[in-house]
């Protein structure tokens, strides 16, 4: 099995359990070793009372992203510590996409950076996630 087609394979299965994302509409672009394209559309519901998306939405955007990069390996990894700065609001009506890259990979530690960007092109934030793999596989793999 490629390392692509074990990616896919593992996005594939949480995505059919990611009750979350989906129900945010959340929408998985592409997947990778390592890496993850997630877009999610700010509409009415995501905005807070400036008329902006929430921070919160655009957090969770993030963190999806990180979290189908940084199970890429058919290993569960959950989160140990994530942080996030916003650079500047995203709009009603808007496609924000988060892109995520796993900068590094250690025995069972990780970390990944993730980039959310508006529909021109600006940065709305960076996220850098730190997870843990844990025991277990999303799916069966010959040995």
């Amino acid at each position: 099995m490629t390392e692509e087609e074990r990616a896919r394979r593992s996005a594939e299965a949480m995505w059919a359990t990611d009750a979350a994302s989906q129900w945010l509409g959340l929408r998985l672009i592409d997947v990778g070793p390592g890496r993850a394209v997630m877009e999610m559309t700010v509409q009415d519901h995501h905005l807070n009372g400036h008329g902006i998306c929430h921070g919160g939405f655009i957090f969770t955007l993030a963190d999806s992203a990180f979290a189908f990069a940084c199970n890429s390996h058919n290993r569960i990894a959950v989160a140990q510590h994530n942080s996030i700065t916003y650079l500047s609001p995203g709009q009603p009506g808007e496609i924000l996409r988060a892109e995520a890259v796993e900068v590094a990979l250690t025995g069972r530690s990780g970390l990944t950076d993730v980039t959310v960007t508006g529909g021109d092109g600006r940065k709305v934030a960076l996220f850098r996630g730190a997870s843990r793999q844990i025991s277990g596989q999303h799916f069966e793999e010959d040995a």
